[in-house]
């Protein structure tokens, strides 16, 4: 079977690095396409004998980029294994990089500044990013965006991925979110100085928050509540479902949980931690 990966998402996100990782995975590469040609491209790498493709697809395409879910529909009538990675920042961290760059934007202009670029850009995308598997980039390293494409590459897209994620609220709620849950108002371990240096991973932390009957009913309250919800997901057809997880500094309370409810989904889903303070 043929696996096309489709890269779409804000310039400056990371896409550049997301197809050199696939390139280096053994996948056949072709940046900035014009949606329309995907069809011809397909076949001919088919029928050259390539069966695993990355395309990035974004608003370099012009007007075309609209057909792409139109196109992904088709190209998986026709028995190909298409999966889209979109990926996101947000616009001040966007703008910030093209300013250290000081490349500029795709859709510059005479009359749009650099803001109300990449805010256009992010309104022509809105109905793409709603379809694919979207990472926010705001706070990755490039390592660590690897490890996440890396990650998502290697999943099996028959199944609903659960996506478990930390964060910390003072960096911002993280835009790939499809549940957000607060766990701010739990004991926090950063005001003991012995635990203050270590993570919600390390064995002092989980000492210190798992006897504590408000943290247990967190975990329970939060872990019902995705589990009640979970086949609805899956009845709508989702392929991936995002639960962020947040406490101040995403550090302590908000892995501890993530964590925790990875481990008892993944008997029976298809899972992925993700911690973004700690990439």
């Amino acid at each position: 079977m043929t696996q096309l990966f489709l890269i779409s998402g804000l310039s400056g996100s990371g896409k550049s690095i997301a197809i050199k990782l696939l390139e280096d995975n053994g996948f056949y590469c072709v940046d900035n396409l014009p949606a329309e040609l995907l069809p011809t491209l397909i076949a001919n790498l088919q029928q050259a004998g390539n069966r695993q493709i990355a395309v990035a697809v974004d608003v370099r395409s012009g007007g075309s980029v609209r057909e792409l879910p139109a196109l992904i529909e088709q190209f998986r009538e026709q028995g190909i294994d298409v999966r889209l990675l979109f990926l996101d920042a947000n616009n001040d961290e966007l703008v910030k990089r093209y300013s250290e760059t000081r490349r500029r934007h795709p859709l510059s202009n005479d009359t749009l500044t650099l803001p109300e670029c990449v805010q256009q850009e992010r309104d022509l995308l809105a109905d793409i990013g709603s379809i694919g598997h979207r990472i926010d980039t705001s706070d990755l390293n490039p390592n660590a965006l690897r490890a996440w494409v890396k990650s998502f590459i290697q999943l099996d897209r028959a199944r609903l991925t659960l996506l478990f994620q930390s964060f910390g609220f003072k960096h911002g709620i993280p835009l790939d979110a499809d549940m957000v849950f607060d766990v701010r108002c739990l004991p926090n371990p950063h005001y003991n100085p012995f635990l203050r240096p270590l993570t919600g991973r390390d064995a002092p932390v989980i000492q210190f928050l798992e006897p504590l009957p408000a943290v247990q009913q967190m975990y329970d309250d939060i872990r019902s509540f995705v589990e009640r919800w979970l086949p609805a997901y899956v009845a709508d057809n989702r392929s991936y479902l995002t639960v962020a997880v947040g406490c101040t500094g995403g550090q302590h309370r908000s892995v501890y949980l993530t964590e925790r409810l990875a481990h008892h989904f993944a008997p029976q889903q298809q899972v992925l931690v993700r911690h973004r303070e700690l990439g």
